[in-house]
């Protein structure tokens, strides 16, 4: 490795807050570490918390389980992380609403993910109880979007 790339290097790290620099140039590699003298301390780093986090609740709270809540029907889930789409374009109406009729194969909604567009079919045929998801809302992976009975 050339000189003047490693004296280039030690210059930019002098005026760059980084305290170490590794370059790998095929077969060469040079690494560039600088310890802090006693005119560069590091300084702590000091967080204001607001005072309402910092209260505490004056009585338990009670904690609710979601078990009983559960929804009946299956649940046709999120095959993939992405944005949910109810309807083809943002004019159009929705591909299904709650109470509809829907058979195996009936797409049900898109999910854009790495701008593709992804058609997600019922899996099994019954009436849509519950959407789970709103239009243009992040979805994850195996999170529920839809309750058929």
């Amino acid at each position: 490795m050339d000189i003047r790339k490693v004296k280039k290097l030690i210059e930019l790290l002098e005026e760059s807050n980084l305290s170490e620099i590794e370059v790998t140039e095929g077969e060469d590699s040079v690494r560039i570490t600088r310890s802090l003298n006693q005119r560069q301390e590091l300084q702590p780093v000091q967080y204001n918390v607001p005072k309402t986090e910092q209260q505490q609740p004056s009585s338990p709270q009670p904690i609710t389980t979601t078990t009983d809540s559960k929804p009946s029907g299956h649940q046709l889930k999120s095959p993939m992380v992405g944005t949910f789409y109810a309807s083809p374009a943002p004019d159009s109406p929705s591909f299904v609403s709650k109470g509809k009729k829907v058979s195996a194969g009936d797409i049900l909604c898109i999910i854009e993910a790495m701008k593709m567009m992804n058609q997600i079919e019922a899996d099994k045929s019954g009436i849509i109880s519950e959407i789970f998801v709103e239009d243009g809302q992040p979805v994850e992976f195996d999170q529920p979007l839809f309750s058929i009975t």
